[in-house]
């Protein structure tokens, strides 16, 4: 008698959870604080927060198309072993040099892991495709919500250290679970054809409806990552108290988490387009009116507002660029929407940080605003599919 196995969706939704609790704790709150523990100046500081972004933007697309030809279960295994190594390393740091290396290696586990996951569950669950994916990501956003509490605990009981054991554990438990994963299908070729594996990259970008949700993507991310960087500041501007401008952060996430597989739900019954338009103006009308907030309420009603846009967004971006995709290449469509989404993320802390220097929180406001909305027009005027 065989033994019970989960099904692919509970395993991977776990795996994902754990992954993402362990990659998170890594960074919420203890890598600024660490990283000024051990001297690093400020500029030095922002680059040990970029460097786990670069991996996203080299090997996202590779890991997609590998696994369209070696299968995800090689290439899911593989960023899990990162995910389990990379903790261990941050215990034998004692300079910022270092610390960037770790980063940098930490990085490559969500890179491929993320763009991999997010493509074998599209291949696997057709008729149900944006709901499977929306509900894996909030997922990851409860494991992602959870890492600050815990990481701030860990530092104020213990030490910095005890946060990155955590991780450890964390990401252990991630990679012993994945064991269990078997593959969709076999394994298409043992070893890819490098012409081929460019030329499929070539034919995905030449498919002008896939670049396009992947450029909705990016604008939806940049704007996210910079409200994600000032939105804090904004408020601590504005004379908020930290406890009040963690609740204003923290409403965003817990509406991300349970609006995204509501709303990919209502992807596939309305389609996908017609869900992404409304929730790209949802998002532009809650940051345009940030600078106008009254004071706390106000900030936690916009912010809780821009997560329901984001949900909006995001649980069919992925979902389109599946049912976009021709002769079953997932994995190097979700390596490209992977790739462009990373683009977009880093680009939006920069972006804004120069423009609030040089005009105000207002004006950065209303330019991620312009973003979004101008992200909107694109998608309608272009995409009549979906």
């Amino acid at each position: 008698m065989k033994a019970l196995r989960p099904s692919f969706f509970v395993l991977i939704s776990l795996i994902g959870g754990l992954a993402i609790l362990s990659s998170t704790l890594s960074k919420t709150p203890v890598l600024p604080l660490f990283a000024h523990s051990l001297h690093a100046t400020p500029a030095e500081i922002g680059w040990i927060v970029m460097a786990s972004t670069i991996p996203g933007i080299l090997i996202s697309y590779p890991a997609g198309a590998l696994s369209d030809y070696l299968g995800s279960r090689r290439l899911l295994l593989a960023s899990l072993v990162v995910f389990a190594t990379a903790p261990f390393l941050y215990l034998l740091v004692h300079a910022a040099w270092q610390l960037m290396a770790v980063r940098f290696y930490h990085g490559f586990a969500t890179a491929i892991f993320g763009t991999v996951a997010n493509a074998a569950i599209a291949e696997r669950y057709a008729d149900d495709r944006a709901t499977r994916l929306s509900t894996y990501s909030s997922v990851t956003i409860v494991g992602r919500s959870i890492a600050p509490f815990l990481g701030g605990g860990l530092i104020s009981l213990a030490s910095f250290h005890a946060v990155y054991i955590a991780c450890a554990i964390s990401g252990v438990l991630a990679l012993g679970t994945g064991l269990l994963l078997r593959d969709h299908h076999p394994p298409r070729k043992k070893k890819p054809e490098w012409p081929r594996f460019w030329a499929t990259l070539a034919t995905v970008l030449r498919d002008r409806s896939i670049v396009l949700v992947s450029l909705v993507e990016a604008a939806q991310y940049l704007v996210f990552g910079a409200i994600e960087a000032f939105l804090a500041l904004f408020a601590a501007s504005r004379g908020v108290p930290a406890w009040q401008i963690g609740v204003i952060l923290g409403v965003q996430l817990v509406s991300i988490v349970f609006a995204k597989p509501l709303m990919g739900k209502l992807s596939d019954h309305i389609g996908r387009r017609r869900v992404i338009l409304p929730g790209l103006l949802i998002g532009a009308a809650s940051v345009v009116l940030l600078p106008f907030a009254p004071g706390f309420i106000g900030l936690s009603l916009l912010s809780l507002v821009f997560g329901i846009g984001f949900a909006t967004v995001t649980s069919s971006t992925s979902a389109l660029v599946a049912d976009l995709t021709r002769d079953g290449r997932y994995g190097s469509s979700m390596g490209v929407l992977r790739t462009v989404m990373d683009v977009g993320q880093s680009i939006g802390p920069v972006l804004t940080g120069w423009v609030v220097g040089a005009a105000g929180y207002g004006s950065a406001f209303t330019l991620l605003a312009a973003i979004l909305a101008g992200a909107a027009l694109m998608l309608g005027l272009l995409l009549r599919d979906g």
